[in-house]
């Protein structure tokens, strides 16, 4: 069963989530990348390297079916979630970090989405994507529903301020609403399969959204970086947009099979999101990070 709403709230939900993102950025959050090279570079690492590579390890290992692998791995493609920034603040993490690696790796995503997804094709189907179709379409949908709407946002935080002020927080809150309502519509219109494949799927996504938090923290903490700062990297290696691995998955691939894995982490991530930020939070507060300053 496929619900016709659902092909029209997939693509204006995703791009209205990320314009939202885009009204909460500023040129500076890019320029960091820069400024403070060393977090960014471990945080970029994590997010784009890091958390793929754990996807696919988990595929193989759980022997989930080759569609759902290739699920997982466009879900592990995808940026980090435009939640992880409230989830980094609430687990007093560094949101100014969490932001700038959203913003990085979404606009990154229009080539790395397609690269990772072609590996996984090759890897678990024995079929690449074509030159024509759906490569290109793939890169067209992912830089027309994530690059231009963060980059239309931006556009209007920096030349109508007061504009973008008093849109943030209904765009953000709009954007929460519209994510939940793309999985629940997903779930719904996919339940049959979710119900097929929960068994393997379900624990797979868990074990991975367990193993990449724990995995961004330990290379921030290895690479000194302060507290806050391996808060932010982990969070945001943890969560990832769903909602984008859904549009792939659907829109693009026609494999509504393969939207099952970014559906179910959607709905797993937030519980280990959320242990996460009471783990931090109930953490001694003395362990700052102060007496190891991060190097530049």
């Amino acid at each position: 069963m496929k619900l016709p709403v659902v092909d029209l709230m997939l693509p204006l939900g995703l791009a209205f989530i990320m314009f939202s993102l885009g009204l909460t950025l500023v040129v500076n959050d890019f320029r960091r990348v820069f400024t403070r090279p060393k977090a960014m570079l471990i945080g970029l690492f994590g997010q784009m390297l890091v958390v793929p590579v754990f996807a696919f390890s988990v595929a193989r290992i759980w022997g989930l079916a080759p569609e759902m692998a290739v699920g997982l791995m466009i879900l592990a493609a995808c940026p980090g979630g435009v939640s992880s920034g409230l989830l980094t603040h609430l687990a007093r993490g560094e949101t100014a970090l969490s932001i700038s690696l959203t913003a990085v790796t979404s606009v990154a995503a229009v080539v790395t989405v397609p690269f990772i997804v072609d590996f996984a094709m090759r890897q678990f189907m024995d079929s690449g994507l074509s030159v024509d179709f759906p490569l290109l379409k793939m890169v067209r949908g992912v830089f027309l529903l994530t690059t231009v709407p963060v980059l239309l946002g931006m556009g209007v935080k920096a030349w109508r301020p007061k504009v973008a002020q008093r849109l943030e927080r209904p765009a953000g809150r709009l954007a929460t609403v519209l994510f939940v309502l793309i999985v629940l519509a997903t779930f719904v219109s996919q339940r049959h399969v979710l119900i097929d494949n929960l068994g393997s799927v379900g624990p797979a996504a868990m074990l991975l959204n367990l193993l990449v938090l724990a995995a961004g923290f330990g290379m921030a903490a290895a690479g000194r970086l302060r507290r806050r700062d391996r808060i932010a990297v982990a969070t945001e290696c943890g969560l990832q947009n769903a909602a984008l691995g859904i549009f792939v998955a659907a829109n693009i691939m026609q494999s509504p099979a393969m939207t099952v894995p970014s559906v179910v982490y959607a709905l797993l991530m937030n519980f280990g999101a959320i242990g996460f930020v009471f783990l931090m939070r109930s953490a001694k507060a003395g362990d700052t990070g102060s007496a190891i300053p991060e190097s530049r």
